[in-house]
């Protein structure tokens, strides 16, 4: 028996239209678009080409079985993209849902091209488990597959609506998670699952909406207001990134940085704070700052630049916030945002204005010293070209965080301004001569003796006799830096990117 064209026809129209009426309208009353007009805005036009649209076209209720897979471009590159049909059981998943989502990842991975999830699901559907849960194409494929792609081509995550249980790990495998404003979130168990096991009383909003996971846990990187913004996003991210690991970032138009003076912008005194951000803004080309994870773990700024039209990977330390002081979740904003960089062969510039990492009994108990040698072995391990830029100081393990000497960047600038030491000068005289300050008579003894001994300190690491120890390369006029970290780039373009005889190390997670 054959299918008659206009049979056909029919069932085609059923299945793009998705689930039904009351669906697209509780979805249209809240923001959220129908989940092909979501590609449609995303792609290129006419470039969209759809695998599996009559999964599970037997059974009425379930176009597509809740999901839209298949190859586009964006911008003109090849791309691969699943979105999740949330009028279709909420987007739940079943076997073939989960069979086309393996089928897709595999694909991007085997082409070398990037990988987009446009996710709104509610997660497995527990009616049919043994179907899509437990086997060797079941659900935990697509993490596997992930994995195995994760650092190979780009993978990136537009959140419009829940992912939830198992399924919030798709966002977490992805090298990105953009996230909507009130209406996207993540979770493992949803609020009344944690209140039967817990017994607290919380809502999905304040566990896991998308304000909580882009400024407290860190798991979400981007939090728009609108869908439109969100998949703007998406385009603006992968812009900077090559289709995969084998090839370079794209190159664009040079244009000059924005009109800001970096020699008056810096204060002299350690004590006051300056916005690294609009450092960042007055050293790259102008309008090319893209800021990823703005609202979590501020005291380190990182993002992707472009300087002389080439895309660059930013990290400075923002003394806006916490004094630029590294944390538990700072020094792991940064190992990420390294390792991404690293991944995709965008260069490393390195601002540094940095006291070191936090100390304190809280901190410790936190593992700061396991996060920080996190960040420092993603350091050492990154072998893209890297430039260490002193701009005001580098004190203690945070010179190291920052791609210090020892750490085999391409080159070391430190800007006049600069200090590098163990320690800041008071906090260096109070640790060796504690002792004799406290024995003295008088205030006026005391603060003569302090800044005698603060004198010497500073002597002691004058960055001129650093540069003539060969600590650091160059020392550069602020006017001079963005000249100099161009030409230093372009030398070590071709610099070989071993670095150890190995499989891989063991991370100290």
């Amino acid at each position: 028996m054959t299918i008659d064209e206009e049979a056909l026809a029919q069932t085609r129209k059923r299945v793009l239209a998705g689930g039904a009426e009351r669906y697209h309208a509780a979805n249209a009353a809240k923001g959220k678009l129908f989940a092909r007009e979501r590609v449609a805005l995303l792609v290129d036009e006419g470039s969209f080409v759809e695998d599996g649209l009559y999964a599970n076209s037997l059974a009425e209720s379930l176009p597509a079985d809740g999901v839209i897979t298949g190859t586009a471009r964006i911008d003109g590159r090849d791309v691969c993209l699943m979105a999740n049909d949330s009028t279709v059981k909420a987007g739940s998943w079943g076997a073939r849902t989960v069979e086309k989502i393996i089928r897709v990842i595999e694909r991007a991975y085997q082409y070398g091209v990037p990988m987009i999830y446009l996710v709104d699901s509610a997660g497995a559907r527990i009616t049919d488990q043994v179907d899509l849960f437990p086997g060797r194409r079941g659900a935990g494929k697509i993490f596997h597959t992930q994995v195995r792609a994760s650092g190979s081509i780009p993978q990136v995550c537009a959140l419009f609506g829940p992912s939830a249980a198992g399924g919030a790990y798709i966002p977490a495998f992805c090298d990105v998670v953009v996230m909507v404003e009130g209406n996207a979130s993540m979770y493992l168990g949803s609020d009344r699952m944690v209140e039967m096991v817990t017994g607290e009383k919380t809502t999905l909003e304040a566990m896991g909406g998308a304000r909580v996971h882009c400024a407290e846990s860190g798991v979400g990187h981007f939090l728009t207001k609108t869908e439109q913004e969100a998949l703007d996003t998406v385009r603006a991210y992968l812009s900077y990134l090559p289709s995969n690991w084998q090839n370079n970032p794209p190159a664009t138009q040079a244009k000059d940085p924005a009109g800001v003076d970096l020699g008056a912008l810096v204060p002299a005194s350690e004590r006051q704070a300056f916005d690294m951000r609009r450092y960042v803004k007055g050293l790259v080309d102008k309008d090319s700052f893209f800021e990823i994870q703005a609202l979590w773990a501020r005291e380190l700024t990182v993002g992707f630049a472009r300087m002389n039209g080439e895309v660059v990977g930013v990290l400075g330390n923002n003394s806006m916030f916490k004094g630029g002081v590294l944390f538990v979740d700072s020094a792991d904003k940064a190992t990420r945002f390294i390792q991404l960089c690293d991944a995709f062969n965008v260069p490393l510039i390195f601002l540094s204005d940095v006291p070191g990492f936090m100390v304190g009994s809280a901190v410790e108990k936190q593992g700061i010293i396991r996060h920080g040698a996190k960040m420092i072995t993603a350091v050492s391990e990154a072998t893209v070209p890297k430039i260490c830029v002193v701009v005001r100081k580098a004190y203690g393990a945070g010179l190291y965080a920052m791609a210090g000497p020892g750490f085999d960047p391409d080159a070391t600038i430190a800007l006049p301004t600069a200090k590098i030491a163990v320690m800041g000068a008071e906090a260096a005289v109070n640790a060796v001569y504690a002792n004799k300050i406290a024995a003295l008579a008088s205030e006026e003894e005391r603060a003569a003796f302090v800044a005698e001994r603060r004198a010497e300190y500073e002597r002691d690491i004058d960055i001129m006799r650093l540069a003539s120890e060969l600590v650091v390369d160059a020392v550069v006029e602020p006017g001079d830096l963005r000249t100099e970290i161009i030409r230093r780039l372009a030398a070590a373009r071709g610099k070989d990117r071993g670095f150890s005889r190995r499989r891989h190390g063991v991370t100290p997670v």
